[in-house]
């Protein structure tokens, strides 16, 4: 049973002109590019046969050449990720179990979160698509609220059912807590981590159908499933002491260079 990794990367982002190749410094004062640190977490990640940088740009696709990543072209039509995996789903000869989308901006992303959340789309086989969520500390939530007062996007929050199936995800701070938490307490925000995990016929419907309005307002890919009726898993994903954040603006990289020095990464 096969499991592809997809890094999807483009260099005209709307809020982040080239960020792929932006470069992030770590404890040991090594620079390397976010695609090259987002390439790196994915080969970290265990029971995976392939890792693939999708682009649709030259400058991109060289650079990750250049480090030993296996690039796959797609089209500057793809709207987000998830219909840049779609494309390279296309590409493959077979199909695999399943395709992992493991953001390009996402360089902290811990290789257990990714093992758990294969693991739990494959203990649940009636789910098409799961996604990571991470518990907020009341810390981060902090961080979250901060950022949306600046008029900073930062990362997503999601809200899931019993049942641990997506109810919502959101830019804003979500659910609403009317109390202050404390730093070190757990909130009940929880961050959505920018990975997914489809079965092949999944990325396909996805594929096909149009832009939803609140994918659109949003600006989040995954609404798409939502909108359409596809439930989506929220698979819960513990931190072990690693901070989490993804590089969503210029004022990230201080911010994750940070916390890689903390952390000890080089």
């Amino acid at each position: 049973m096969s499991v592809v990794i997809v890094i999807p990367a483009r260099f005209q982002s709307s809020r982040y002109p080239g960020k792929p190749l932006v470069e992030l410094r770590g404890a040991g004062g090594a620079a390397r590019s976010l695609i090259r640190r987002s390439w790196d977490a994915a080969m970290a990640v265990s029971g995976v046969d392939r890792v693939i940088v999708a682009t649709d740009d030259d400058r991109i696709a060289d650079h990750a050449a250049g480090f030993g990543a296996e690039v796959a072209m797609t089209s500057t039509a793809c709207r987000n990720g998830t219909e840049r995996c779609a494309e390279v789903l296309g590409q493959l000869p077979v199909p695999p179990e399943m395709i992992v989308n493991l953001q390009g901006d996402a360089p902290l992303t811990p290789a257990w979160f990714v093992e758990d959340l294969i693991a739990g789309l494959r203990a649940a086989p009636a789910a098409e698509v799961a996604t990571p969520v991470l518990n907020c500390s009341g810390a981060m939530r902090a961080d979250l609220i901060a950022d949306r007062a600046a008029g900073r996007v930062g990362g997503t929050t999601a809200v899931f059912g019993v049942d641990r199936q997506a109810l919502y995800f959101s830019k804003e701070v979500i659910p609403y807590v009317g109390h202050e938490v404390a730093p070190e307490s757990p909130s009940p925000v929880f961050h959505h981590v920018g990975v997914y995990a489809y079965r092949p016929a999944a990325l396909t419907a996805y594929a096909a159908w149009p832009e939803g309005t609140l994918e659109r307002l949003e600006g989040l890919e995954q609404l798409r499933f939502l909108e359409h009726g596809r439930p989506v898993l929220c698979v819960e994903v513990e931190a072990r002491d690693r901070e989490f954040w993804e590089l969503n603006n210029p004022a990230d990289v201080a911010r994750i260079e940070q916390m890689m020095q903390r952390m000890g990464l080089a």
